[in-house]
């Protein structure tokens, strides 16, 4: 229960005060229906910050996949449990996103060539390799990424 309405300007103010306290007001005023007592302006921006996350996050995990990929796949006498479990791990975070939010597939789908050139930059700094030994364009596509049989030779 809340002790005492808020007024928006105080909402306002508290969110820049105190993140946490803001959020637990928020959530009361909700459970209360005071509707008329929300943030609405921050409210619209957080929902839309927690998007953004999911995007950094999917793109984040996408560029390790592929690099440890391209690790895998260039320098096969370096493999390790270690290395095939990173990938294991990136795809099941990949997926239980996409699970999640699966209107990102496309979205990711979109960033795969981005990913992949920065996988290929991180994955030339990590082996020594040059960055021409890869492929210009991504050899694979998002399916393939986040199957397990990319693994085989």
């Amino acid at each position: 229960m809340l002790e005492q309405p808020l007024k928006t300007q105080q909402s306002h103010s508290l969110y820049e005060q105190d993140f946490y306290q803001w959020t637990q007001q928020m959530a009361a005023v909700l459970r209360n229906n005071h509707f008329d007592q929300l943030d609405i302006e921050n409210i619209a921006e957080e929902i839309e910050s927690l998007g953004r996350s999911d995007r950094r996050e999917l793109k984040s995990r996408l560029t390790v996949l592929l690099m440890h990929l391209l690790k895998w796949h260039y320098q096969p006498e370096k493999r390790s449990n270690r290395w095939q479990a990173t990938i294991l791990e990136q795809r099941i975070r990949v997926l239980d996103l996409l699970s999640e939010s699966p209107s990102l597939v496309s979205y990711l789908n979109g960033e795969v060539d981005r990913c992949y050139n920065n996988a290929k930059a991180l994955a030339a700094a990590e082996t020594e390799l040059t960055p021409t030994i890869f492929p210009q364009d991504c050899p694979y596509l998002l399916t393939e990424v986040l199957e397990k049989t990319l693994l085989a030779d």
